[in-house]
């Protein structure tokens, strides 16, 4: 697959429903934007190959009708001198290298086309790239949100079951402190009872 055919594969790529589908969102858009990226390395350097061979074919293409010229000019020279061989022969450089000149001119063309649609390619790939990494920002920010939600509740439940855990001790502690408090009021009564008791006893002379 060449590097226009992965190019237009991307582009169109319903990335959403992809996405969607992929178990791990955030790895298969990384591997897109690596994939876009690479894409866009390769489309640059054959972008930049082409405008390299377009200056070339302009080159040869000017040599050409120089060369067209300086044989016309040749031939009228030589027909002026009466050397209608010479003049023939230098008519006929002058076809081939107006020939060569409209081959040329043709292959201009075909190049000029072939830098304008790998600039076209070139934009828009930029352009999905851009979307594709903010939307992978976005993606990132809101599992980071989730993580942070997620590890909030959990030190929350944490934090909770602490608080019932001390409650729970605490009132252990205040139910035991009770229990404690009632032996020794109960002990306490019982003394004053028996106290009592004794000095009814002692009145009653018995």
């Amino acid at each position: 697959m060449n590097i226009f055919s992965r190019f237009i594969d991307i582009i169109n790529a319903n990335m959403n429903a992809m996405l969607d589908k992929a178990e791990d969102p955030e790895k298969m858009l990384r591997m897109m934007i690596q994939e876009m990226e690479d894409t866009l390395i390769e489309l640059k350097s054959s972008c930049a190959s082409s405008m390299a061979e377009g200056a070339k074919i302009d080159r040869d293409m000017k040599e050409a009708e120089e060369a067209a010229e300086r044989w016309e000019k040749r031939a009228m020279l030589a027909v002026s001198k009466g050397m209608d061989d010479l003049a023939r022969e230098a008519l006929s450089e002058k076809i081939q290298a107006k020939k060569d000149s409209e081959r040329l001119r043709r292959m201009m063309e075909e190049n000029r086309n072939t830098v304008k649609e790998a600039r076209k390619d070139i934009a828009e790939l930029e352009d999905k790239l851009s979307e594709s990494k903010a939307r992978f920002r976005i993606l990132r920010e809101k599992q980071e949100r989730a993580r942070n939600e997620k590890k909030a509740r959990e030190t929350m439940r944490h934090d909770t079951e602490a608080r019932f855990r001390e409650m729970e001790e605490k009132l252990d502690m205040m139910n035991a402190e009770n229990t404690i408090e009632k032996g020794f009021s109960e002990m306490e009564k019982s003394d004053e009872i028996e106290k009592e008791l004794a000095e009814l006893r002692k009145k009653a002379g018995v």
